[in-house]
């Protein structure tokens, strides 16, 4: 059992009636719930939070982290920013999901622009396994399909992958780094790529699986769990 914190800038889903018709709760809450239902403890928190709720005791008592940002990088604190990449380096599992690729945390933990070219088509992504004997992979059948994707594609600007999991192609005929994982300090890092907001991809089961097990990778070994009841710590607005 892990104890997870999902944070997502909480935007889409607030502005955009399509999104919200998708993720009513949030895109956090959908993957929150998935984790839990695989028995990890979860938590939740947005950006609009005080601290975005990312507390210097809110990380402590987290294990792994899943961040989710698309339209606000820049709205994230770098004081945050800061206490989140030291976390990692300290020992705390980071999931950077889909556009986070382009968030404050993971472009400094990377030390590199991590720009890529992109389409937003709809087209059909399939997921190779590259690294078939990965722990991310346990149980995972691929390729793994998504029916309805945003187009993302190489060159992805990167530095080279500790490990290299999951490669996309698309219809379209691009292709694209989607599982990929580093390490920063004592913290383990796996970007996945899969996940835009006008797509229900975090519905996708097999896409919860690939998270649920991502999370048992990243997880700290011998850190105690704070048991927790699918809490969400959102402040009331």
């Amino acid at each position: 059992m892990v104890a997870v914190t999902v944070w997502n800038e909480y935007v889409h889903e607030r502005e955009d009636d399509a999104v919200a018709e998708i993720y009513p709760d949030g895109i956090h809450e959908t993957i929150a719930d998935a984790l839990a239902e695989r028995g990890h403890e979860t938590r939740t928190a947005t950006l609009q939070e005080p601290e975005h709720g990312l507390t210097e005791s809110v990380l402590d008592d987290t294990d792994v982290l899943l961040w989710w940002g698309h339209a606000a990088h820049d709205e994230v604190a770098d004081d945050v920013v800061e206490r989140v990449c030291n976390a990692v380096n300290d020992g705390l599992g980071l999931l950077v999901l889909h556009s986070a690729h382009f968030s404050k945390p993971f472009r400094r933990l990377l030390g590199t622009p991590c720009t890529l070219n992109w389409r937003e088509a709809g087209e059909r992504e399939r997921l190779w396994a590259i690294d078939p004997d990965h722990a991310i992979l346990d149980g995972i059948e691929t390729p793994v399909v998504v029916p309805e994707a945003e187009t993302y594609g190489e060159p992805f600007g990167i530095p080279q992958p500790d490990e290299h999991v999951l490669s996309s192609w698309f219809e379209g005929g691009e292709v694209f780094r989607s599982g990929v994982c580093y390490r920063r300090g004592s913290g383990r890092i796996f970007y996945f790529r899969p996940g835009h907001e006008t797509y229900p991809i975090y519905h996708d089961e097999t896409i919860q699986d690939v998270l649920a097990n991502a999370v048992e990778w990243a997880a700290p070994t011998g850190r105690s769990v704070t048991q927790w009841d699918n809490v969400n710590v959102e402040a009331s607005e």
